[in-house]
C-alpha cells in the first residue's frame, strides 16, 4: 500500500518536487541576505542565496531544505492542526462527515502502540495467499485480485484521458514492478553498492516476518534477478517523456496476442472496468517480457517477489521495525536523510494520500480568501495577454502555426485555489482503530474511484493535486494550468510586494505553466487536448533546434563532480522556466508601463527589474544531501534548483542590462549560443 493509486497526471508536468523544513521566509525580500561578495553577472544564485544557503544546514530528517520546503512546512503545520482537531472530535462529529473520517484516519496513526501490538499481523493473510500459489495461473490471478483491492503489483494501471480523443476516459497499462529508482539501477557499475543494499533490505524485510537469514538471502538475490529482467525490457525517463512512449491503443484481443498468459477480459471485469473497444498497452516490449516470465520464470521466485513487496508497500504502517527498515534503505541508502521524520508528519502523508481533496476542503475553508484568488486571476489575465504578445512577436515560426498555438492560448483553462466541486466520500468506511484497515480500505476507495471513470466522459472540473500542496501543474490533455492555495503566498505572491516581486514570482510560476503547453511535449498536443500534430514540418524543426541548444546549456551544467544535469529529461521544465519568465518579464513591463513612477523608483536600492530576478533566484535557494541529488538526477525532469536560478536568466539580455552585465561575464551568453523559444 506504499505505492499509491490516484488519478494520475501522466501526461501533467508541475513546478517542483518539494520536502520539508522549519521556518517560512520573510514576507518581503531582505537585502540584507544577498552576498556582496559575489559578483551578481558572475555567480547570479551564489549572490541572491549563497549566504541564506551557509546558514542553513539541511536539518536531520530531510533531505533538502529551501524556500519551497518553508512554504510546505507552513502548510503542513496548518494541516497538523486541522487533523488533531479532526481527531479530538472524531466521536462527536456528524456520523460519515469527512471531519470524522479524517479524525478516525489520522487518530489510527498516532496510536503507535496499537500499531506496535499488531506487528505483521495485518499482512499475514496475504503472504499466506503468496505462500499457496502453485502455477502460472495462480500468479495471474494473485495480481488481477491485488489489483481489485487497489494494491498494484507488477505494472502500473490507471484511467486517464485517451490521447486521440481528450474528452474520453480510457484504461491505460503501463511498466512498473520495479523497486529501485529507474531501469539503470539495476545494471550500470555505478550503482552496484545501491543494488548490493537493496538485496540486503529486501532481505531483512523477509526475516521480519520469520523467514530464515539464508531462505531471506536466497529470496532476495532472486527478487533482485527478476526485477532486473523486467527492468531491461522497461523505458528510462528519459523515453518515457516522449507521448509515443506513453500510448499505444490496442483492442483487448490484439493485446491477449501480446500476453496469451494474462487474460485482459478477466483483469478488467475483476477490477470494475468498463473497457470497451479497447486500452493503451502503453509499452508493449515490457508485457512482452512479462508474457515470457510467465512461462519460464519459477513459481518460487515469482512468491519471492510478490512477498517482498506485500510487505514493502506496508511497511509504514506496520510495527516500529517494519517502519525503521523502510526508512533505511529508502530513505538513508537513496537519498542521505539521517532521521525519520516525526511520527505525524508520516502519518498525515498518510492521510494525504487517503483523503487529501477533503483535508483540502477544510484547508481553505480558513486559509484562503476570495481576495487572494481574485489578485491571482488577475496575474494569470496578465500573464496570458504577455504571452499571447510573446507568441505573435515570434520571428522564427509562421503564421500557419501561430494561428494553431493561439487557438491553444485561447482555451487555456485557470483553476486557481481549489475545486469548484468537492469529491464526494460517502462510501468511505474508517474506524478509529485500524490503522492498516483504513489505509487498505482508503486505497481501496480511491481506486475504485478512479477506474470508475474509465468508459466515461472526462471530468474536467476535477483536480489532481490538493490545494494544500505547495506547487501548480499543467495538465496537456485538459490543457489547463492549476494552482492550488498553498502556493499563493510569500515568496511567490505577497499582497505587500511591489510588482518586480510578484512577477518574479507567481508571475514566472504561472508562465511556466502555461510555458508546458509549449515545450518539447505539451507542444504535441492540440488545443483541445488531444496528441495531434499542430505544427508546420519547418516550425518544428526550427523549435527543435532551439531547444536542442537548451538541452546542451543544461547538460553543461555539474551539480556533483562527474554528476551531470540531463538536459533531455530536464527539457520540459527548462522549456517552461524559459519561456515563462520571459512572458513574466513582458508581463512587468506591461504593468510598469501603466505606472511610470513605480517604474523609475528603486526599493531598497534595485530596480523593478532587478528585484524581479532576485525573486526568480530566491525562489530557488536551498541545499540537498547529495545521495539525493543523485537520484533527482536519474528520476526528476527539473533540473537541480540552483540551476533554474541562472539558467533562464542568462539566456535574457534584459538580465544583462538590469545588472550591467557586460559580455564575458559567466551570465552573459554570447548572441549565437543564447536561447530564444518562446
Amino acid at each position: 500500500m506504499k505505492h499509491r493509486i490516484v488519478k494520475p497526471l501522466a501526461f501533467a508536468v508541475g513546478l517542483a518536487l518539494f520536502t520539508n523544513a522549519i521556518a517560512a521566509p520573510s514576507a518581503v525580500f531582505d537585502v540584507k541576505e544577498l552576498d556582496g561578495k559575489i559578483n551578481a553577472c558572475t555567480d547570479f544564485n551564489g549572490f541572491v542565496n549563497a549566504q541564506w544557503v551557509a546558514k542553513n544546514p539541511i536539518p536531520a530528517d530531510r533531505t533538502r531544505w529551501g524556500s519551497f520546503d518553508a512554504l510546505r512546512e507552513a502548510s503542513l503545520n496548518v494541516q497538523h492542526k486541522i487533523v488533531d482537531d479532526a481527531a479530538s472530535n472524531a466521536a462527536k462529529a456528524a456520523p460519515g462527515s469527512i471531519e470524522q473520517k479524517i479524525g478516525y484516519l489520522y487518530a489510527s496513526g498516532m496510536d503507535e502502540a496499537a500499531v506496535n501490538r499488531a506487528g505483521f499481523d495485518p499482512i499475514k493473510p496475504k503472504l499466506a495467499h503468496i505462500d499457496g500459489l502453485k502455477s502460472s495461473a495462480d500468479v495471474v490471478s494473485y495480481v488481477r485480485d491485488s489489483y481489485a483491492q487497489g494494491e498494484p503489483v507488477l505494472f502500473r494501471f490507471s484511467g486517464n484521458a485517451d490521447f486521440k480523443d481528450s474528452n474520453q476516459e480510457i484504461a491505460y497499462a503501463n511498466q512498473g514492478g520495479l523497486g529501485l529508482p529507474t531501469a539503470d539501477y539495476y545494471s550500470k557499475p555505478d550503482y552496484e553498492k545501491i543494488r548490493a543494499a537493496y538485496v540486503a533490505h529486501i532481505a531483512k524485510l523477509l526475516q521480519l516476518t520469520g523467514v530464515s537469514a539464508a531462505d531471506a538471502q536466497q529470496q532476495a538475490t532472486a527478487v533482485l534477478a527478476f526485477e532486473t529482467r523486467l527492468a531491461a525490457a522497461s523505458l528510462v525517463p528519459v523515453e518515457m517523456r516522449k507521448p509515443e512512449n506513453r500510448y499505444h491503443f490496442v483492442s483487448i484481443a490484439d493485446a491477449d496476442k501480446v500476453t496469451p498468459s494474462f487474460e485482459w477480459a478477466a483483469f478488467f471485469k475483476a477490477q470494475g472496468a468498463d473497457v470497451k473497444d479497447g486500452f493503451s498497452l502503453s509499452q508493449p516490449k515490457f508485457f512482452a517480457e512479462v508474457q515470457k516470465m510467465l512461462g519460464d520464470v519459477p513459481v518460487a521466485q515469482w512468491q519471492a517477489y510478490f512477498r517482498y513487496h506485500a510487505i514493502a508497500n506496508a511497511a509504514p504502517y506496520l510495527s516500529a521495525p517494519f517502519q525503521q527498515e523502510d526508512f533505511a534503505f529508502e530513505e538513508q541508502t537513496l537519498n542521505g536523510q539521517k532521521e525519520m521524520e516525526p511520527r505525524w508528519k508520516r502519518v498525515l502523508s498518510t492521510t494525504n494520500d487517503g483523503m487529501g481533496m477533503a483535508l483540502g476542503q477544510l484547508y481553505v475553508a480558513h486559509n484562503f480568501s476570495p481576495a487572494s484568488k481574485e489578485r491571482a486571476q488577475e496575474l494569470v489575465n496578465n500573464l496570458r495577454a504577455a504571452y499571447k504578445t510573446r507568441i505573435e512577436n515570434l520571428p522564427w515560426m509562421s503564421d500557419a502555426t501561430k494561428q494553431k498555438a493561439l487557438e491553444k492560448w485561447a482555451t487555456f483553462v485557470p483553476k486557481i485555489g481549489y475545486p469548484d466541486k468537492w469529491r464526494e466520500w460517502s462510501g468511505l468506511t474508517l474506524t478509529p482503530d485500524n490503522y492498516y484497515a483504513n489505509v487498505q480500505a482508503a486505497d481501496k476507495f480511491n481506486y475504485d474511484y478512479h477506474i470508475g471513470k474509465i468508459g466515461k466522459p472526462v471530468d474536467r472540473t476535477e483536480w489532481g493535486m490538493t490545494p494544500q500542496t505547495v506547487n501548480a501543474y499543467y495538465n496537456a490533455q485538459q490543457n489547463e494550468i492549476v494552482f492550488p492555495a498553498a502556493i499563493l503566498q510569500p515568496p511567490f505572491f505577497d499582497a505587500k510586494a511591489d510588482d518586480g516581486i510578484n512577477y518574479g514570482g507567481i508571475g514566472a510560476v504561472i508562465g511556466h505553466e502555461m510555458g508546458h503547453g509549449y515545450d518539447d511535449q505539451g507542444s504535441k498536443f492540440d488545443a483541445q487536448g488531444n496528441n495531434i500534430n499542430w505544427w508546420t514540418d519547418a516550425d518544428r524543426q526550427a523549435f527543435e533546434a532551439r531547444t536542442a541548444k537548451l538541452a546542451a546549456q543544461f547538460d553543461s551544467y555539474e551539480p556533483l563532480p562527474g554528476k551531470h544535469v540531463n538536459g533531455q529529461l530536464t527539457m520540459g521544465e527548462n522549456i517552461g522556466d524559459l519561456g515563462g519568465l520571459n512572458a513574466s518579464y513582458t508581463a512587468l513591463q506591461m504593468a510598469l508601463l501603466k505606472n511610470p513612477a513605480e517604474a523609475k523608483k528603486k526599493i531598497d536600492g534595485y530596480t523593478e527589474d532587478q528585484r524581479f530576478f532576485l525573486n526568480w533566484a530566491r525562489v530557488w535557494r536551498g541545499n540537498i544531501r547529495p545521495q539525493a541529488q543523485i537520484t533527482l538526477l536519474n528520476t526528476d525532469p527539473h533540473a537541480p534548483a540552483q540551476f533554474r536560478a541562472i539558467g533562464a536568466p542568462s539566456n535574457m539580455p534584459e538580465f544583462a542590462m538590469a545588472f550591467q552585465c557586460k559580455p564575458g561575464d559567466a551570465m552573459v551568453r554570447s548572441p549565437e549560443t543564447q536561447v530564444k523559444i518562446w
